[in-house]
């Protein structure tokens, strides 16, 4: 049978979503609660990768396991198992063959940026200078549609292709936060860290909105602006089809 779990996690003290030699990852802690506590081999697949230091409001994960499961009851054990730092929001049970990585519609990710310095808001990127809103977000519809993303990728990836759908990009200023949220089928690795860098050189006059087309079709990571620092992003949202969820 396969079940998904819904989670949450702060991403500072790991070197990203996925397991790699010699680093802490969130995948591998899971892997070792859920292992633990039903007392089998089990090993989950994630909605996708999230970069080191990257936070998930909203995660999802699929796993195996041959007996029926007390949801309720594996959810607060998880979470007494595990570190503060991940939280279980929920388990449920799934089709056979639903896919947590495949079966995602869309992922919505948060870019935080503060002009000044505050405790209050640590997973905040501090930028004094300021940023023109109305240029920022005119150049956010030159990311809109199905598009080659190259430019924004990290070189050297493992993709079959960097074509991703990009639905929804915007900037709004809400209190002392500047927040950039974006929403897409799929992201590259770095992606969004790339298009914030880039989008600040416009918010800051040194490029133009018009110049983020010349960028994309130019397919090169070297005309894209530098990337920002990671624990101010966070994984928000991952939609799934209604009918994934078996009652």
């Amino acid at each position: 049978m396969r079940f998904f779990i819904k989670f949450s996690y702060d991403g500072t003290n790991y070197h990203g979503w996925q397991i790699q030699p010699n680093a802490n990852s969130v995948q591998e802690e899971i892997n070792i609660a859920l292992s633990t506590i039903l007392n089998a081999n089990i090993q989950v697949v994630g909605a996708g990768r999230t970069d080191a230091g990257v936070h998930a409001d909203e995660m999802y994960a699929h796993f195996d396991f041959d007996s029926e499961i007390r949801f309720l009851e594996l959810t607060h054990r998880l979470n007494s198992f595990l570190s503060d730092d991940i939280a279980i929001n929920e388990i449920f049970r799934v089709c056979d063959k639903a896919n947590s990585r495949f079966d995602a519609l869309s992922r919505t990710y948060r870019y935080r940026i503060i002009k000044s310095k505050n405790p209050f808001h640590r997973h905040a990127y501090l930028f004094k200078k300021n940023l023109n809103l109305e240029m920022r977000n005119s150049a956010c519809l030159f990311l809109i549609g199905k598009k080659d993303f190259t430019s924004f990728s990290k070189v050297k990836t493992q993709t079959y292709t960097n074509y991703c759908t990009v639905t929804d990009a915007m900037w709004e200023e809400i209190n002392d936060e500047i927040i950039f949220t974006i929403k897409a089928d799929r992201f590259l690795r770095n992606m969004v860290r790339a298009i914030v860098g880039t989008l600040i050189e416009v918010g800051i006059g040194k490029i133009k909105p018009d110049n983020i087309d010349e960028i994309i079709d130019a397919k090169d990571r070297c005309r894209s602006g530098v990337s920002v620092p990671a624990h101010a992003l966070s994984l928000i949202k991952v939609t799934y089809p209604e009918n994934i969820k078996i009652n």
